[in-house]
């Protein structure tokens, strides 16, 4: 028999969401330590204040419950806006909440934001899928915004060694950017991830084992075209 897709109610958060704030910040954090990862941590105020302002969307189930939530972020007086902290209840998780929570968040910042670029950083497949699908393109971290307030954001992740140690030209997240003026379609930008799943894979565990070598290397002392888009992967 076949399984009933599930659905949900996904609305730009208000005051009446209020409620959710905490359980949203603690799942951040959970959701960042277990895959040895970073969120940047919120606190549940700040989690308010972005659905105070219009500039959150989150998803409930018919009964209710929180199922996933994420916000918009501006940074360069507007230039730039940021999708962040998309969290979806580890017991939801595959079942397409996230590509909905994240399309959704899209046409929101389009519609309040239509001359920004709009960028994200995102260490997983799955993200770098949805993002592809949206028209969002890899590039290196130079084409983000170079606002601080953004990057000291990245202040609590662990691995923010790594971002500086590299002079925040790269780190273990792949940065993604969709610009209104200049992009490729998102049929392209999707046939591109289609076509390049399993070496953009490979690449991504290349990449963390090339960024972490130097620091696995210091605990064991202590202890004893469009083919451009693959180019900010080898910006190490």
């Amino acid at each position: 028999m076949e399984q009933q897709k599930q659905v949900f109610d996904i609305h730009i958060a208000s005051e009446q969401d209020y409620g959710f704030a905490e359980e949203i910040c603690l799942e951040m954090e959970e959701s960042a330590k277990a895959r040895g990862t970073g969120i940047a941590k919120r606190s549940p105020d700040y989690i308010r204040q972005k659905m105070n302002e219009g500039k959150a969307v989150i998803a409930l189930t018919q009964a209710g419950a929180w199922a996933g939530f994420c916000y918009i972020e501006t940074w360069g007086h507007g230039e730039y806006v940021a999708n962040s902290g998309l969290i979806v209840k580890p017991t939801l998780r595959k079942s397409g909440l996230a590509k909905l929570i994240k399309h959704t968040v899209f046409k929101l910042s389009r519609s309040t934001y239509p001359d920004a670029k709009i960028f994200g950083l995102t260490t997983g497949l799955a993200v770098m899928k949805i993002n592809s699908e949206l028209g969002y393109e890899p590039v290196t971290y130079s084409e983000l915004t170079q606002d601080e307030d953004f990057w000291a954001g990245c202040k609590s992740c662990i691995n923010y060694e790594i971002l500086i140690s590299k002079e925040r030209k790269n780190c273990m997240c792949t940065a993604m950017l969709y610009d209104p003026k200049d992009h490729y379609e998102p049929e392209e930008t999707k046939q591109f991830f289609e076509e390049n799943v399993k070496g953009l894979e490979r690449l991504l565990r290349f990449r963390e084992w090339k960024l972490l070598k130097p620091f696995l290397k210091k605990e064991d002392k202590s202890t004893k075209s469009l083919k451009s888009l693959l180019l900010p992967f080898f910006n190490f």
